[in-house]
């Protein structure tokens, strides 16, 4: 009966696969160093081996869509046309009109603040002396009825 010799191939089957995956790891940080556009055909040619092996080495694969992605160009933003730009005078219009309610805004909350304060005093001086202030002043209406 023959020797088994099926150590010999198992052990240089090993060496192939161990050389193939030097190979890759090698293209791949070669193509990474010198910038070179990296995609699985260009490693897969780059190392000798086939793109399906590559899809099939799990840390490969990852570490190539990686590179990939981070030197894939970003999309420049697309400029906005002339005619759909605001000029200078609709833009000092749009500010003059937000300053504008601005002051609006801020003169209401002055007589609201004053209107308030003054139906307060009433109330306290209707609760301390037992009071009840005259329904006609202008407070009273700017409130309602308490």
């Amino acid at each position: 009966m023959p020797d088994d010799n099926s150590h010999l191939i198992v052990d240089s089957a090993r060496r192939r696969a161990a050389a193939t995956r030097r190979r890759a790891v090698s293209a791949l940080r070669r193509m990474d160093a010198t910038g070179s556009v990296i995609t699985f055909e260009a490693v897969a040619r780059e190392a000798g081996v086939s793109r399906s092996w590559l899809y099939n080495q799990p840390d490969l694969r990852a570490e190539i869509e990686r590179l990939r992605a981070r030197h894939r160009p970003v999309p420049a933003a697309r400029p906005v046309p002339d005619r759909q730009r605001a000029s200078e005078a609709s833009l000092l219009r749009r500010l003059e009109a937000a300053t504008e309610r601005t002051r609006q805004l801020e003169e209401e909350n002055r007589e609201l603040r004053q209107s308030l304060a003054l139906a307060l005093g009433e109330r306290r001086t209707s609760d301390v002396c037992g009071v009840r202030a005259a329904a006609t002043s202008p407070v009273a209406r700017a409130i309602g009825p308490c």
